[in-house]
Formats: structure tokens, sequence, C-alpha cells
């Protein structure tokens, strides 16, 4: 089994449940309000190791309870965590959710310490890098030390999967060359192009425009629809599974982490992407985001 490595966020998750979204000046009452270990790179690492994946992360929590608490969750599912920094002083990262009745969601993050995630920090852990053979990201740390890893890896041979949210715009084409793999949802890839996408022919047009700015492989999640895979001279589409979503808040993490678990266990591609499916559609059953990650047992099911 290969070595994944998490560059990325930990947050502490508020989660909010509501009967739907509050419009612009409404007031609404909410159900119930609960904290979970949460962060996107966090997510994606947690679940590796949930996975029995082999899995380090690299990242930034502050001197404070909600940083040991994030730290000793990670641990709990063997992730090797010798490279997440305490900040001394700093405040660890949060994430406000709020989820409402369909399952659906709507995030706000404060960066914290995760804006600690910078090229020095990287510098302190290279020996990561070098030994690792698949590295994960996100943009919930500085887009700088995003640029300086993905290059880093590209020199080392590394396969670089990136998921780009929260999505940036107008980001320069030499931001992307050399990612092997993104994987925004339909939002998040119509942010990264600059316009509306509706209907599958747009989002393939969109995932299009993405190659054409340097990577390889795009693999656009469309929620209940399924995803969408985009390479150069190959475009497939993947259903998705059907169940009762209760809460999607890490179902995209779960799709990426999985992914790269199986690409790490030697699957193809194609395998990668069902097996993402298959725990994303578990994990959309349950509330919160590492709380819903299932066990390699419960895939078996």
């Amino acid at each position: 089994m290969k070595n994944i490595v998490v560059v990325g966020s930990l947050n502490l998750d508020t989660v909010i449940e509501v009967p739907q979204m509050p419009k612009a000046g409404e007031t609404l009452a909410g159900t119930s309000v609960t904290q979970i270990p949460g962060g996107k790179g966090a997510n994606q690492a947690y679940a590796v190791g949930k996975l029995l994946g082999k899995v380090k992360m690299i990242g930034a929590v502050g001197d404070d309870a909600p940083g040991k608490v994030l730290v000793n969750n990670l641990k709990s599912v063997g992730v090797d965590v010798s490279g997440i920094s305490e900040i001394k002083g700093g405040t660890t990262g949060q994430a406000f959710i709020a989820v409402e009745d369909s399952g659906e969601n709507s995030i706000i993050i404060i960066a914290g310490t995760n804006a600690d995630v910078t090229k020095e920090l990287i510098q302190k852990n290279e020996d990561v890098i070098q030994k690792a053979d698949i590295i994960i990201m996100q943009l919930e740390i500085p887009l700088e030390t995003v640029r300086y890893v993905k290059e880093m890896a590209i020199k080392l041979g590394k396969t670089v999967i990136l998921d780009p949210a929260p999505a940036v715009p107008d980001l320069p084409d030499s931001f992307w060359k050399g990612i092997d793999y993104i994987k925004p949802n339909e939002t998040e890839l119509s942010i990264l192009v600059g316009r509306p996408l509706e209907g599958i022919e747009a989002i393939q047009e969109g995932a299009c425009s993405m190659l054409k700015k340097g990577v390889k492989n795009v693999l656009v999640t469309l929620g209940s629809e399924g995803c969408l895979f985009v390479a150069e001279g190959t475009e497939e589409y993947y259903p998705a599974c059907k169940v009762e979503a209760v809460d999607t808040t890490a179902a995209g993490d779960c799709f990426t982490a999985a992914f790269a678990l199986a690409l790490s266990q030697g699957k193809t591609c194609g395998e990668a992407i069902v097996f993402g499916q298959k725990v994303a559609s578990i994990a959309v059953t349950r509330k919160g985001a590492q709380t819903s990650i299932p066990s390699p047992e419960e895939i078996m099911e």
C-alpha cells in the first residue's frame, strides 16, 4: 500500500440543523447545535485512516482545547499526526455549518491556524512529502502553500489530488498545470471556470476548460446525480448510489479520501471512483463530518 499525505485544514465544526436555509434578513429557529471534529484536510486524513490506509497529515492547530480534540481524533484512527504543528497563542480553525432537512448544507469557515500552514511549515516537513506517493490538498490553507506543495510534488513524481474548495475564481493556469486530479462539485467548477454551468453538457465543457488549464483528470461530483470523469479524449459518467441523504457535510471529503486510498491500493481510476461513491453514499446517511465516515466492515456489507 502506498503512502498518502494530506496537507490541509483542521477545523472544529459547529453544526446547526435548520428546516431550510434562511433568506437575507430572515431570523430562523434552528432545531439543534453540535460540535464535531472537521476541516476538509482532517476529514480526508481521518477517512483514509478509518479505512485502514497509510496516511500522514501536515497542518496546524492552536494550543487550545479544540486543537487537542482534533489531533486526538485523528490519532484514534491511526493517522500519523507528527506533521501537525501546534501554534503557540493560535486559535484553531472553525467552521459553522447549517444543515437543512433535505441534508444539503452551507458552510462558513474561519481560517484560524490553518493560515499558518505556510511554505516554511512545509519545508520543515519536506521529508514527509518526499516519502509520500499520493498528496491530497484543498483550498482551506493559503494558496501559495498549495502551489508550493504542488510544484514540489510534481518535481518528485508524486500523484497530486486537489479538492478545490472553497473554490477561488480567476486563478492563473500555472496554478493548475500538472495537477493529476481535481474533484470539484458542480458549483465549485462553475466558480473555477467563471460561468454558470447548467446541464450535463455545460458541466462537461467546464471540465474540459480545466483540462486546457493543465489539469490531467477532472472528477465532478454531482451529488445525487453521480460523478462525471473527464480526461483527454475520455468522458465517463458514474451514476450515484441511491440513498436517503441526512447530511452531505463530508460527502466530498469521503469521496476524495476513498478515491485516493483505492489508487494507493493499485485500483484503476474507474474502480477508485466507484469505491469513493460507495463510501460517500454511506456518509451522507449520517450526521456530522468525521462522525459520518464508515468503517471497512460497513462498506463490505
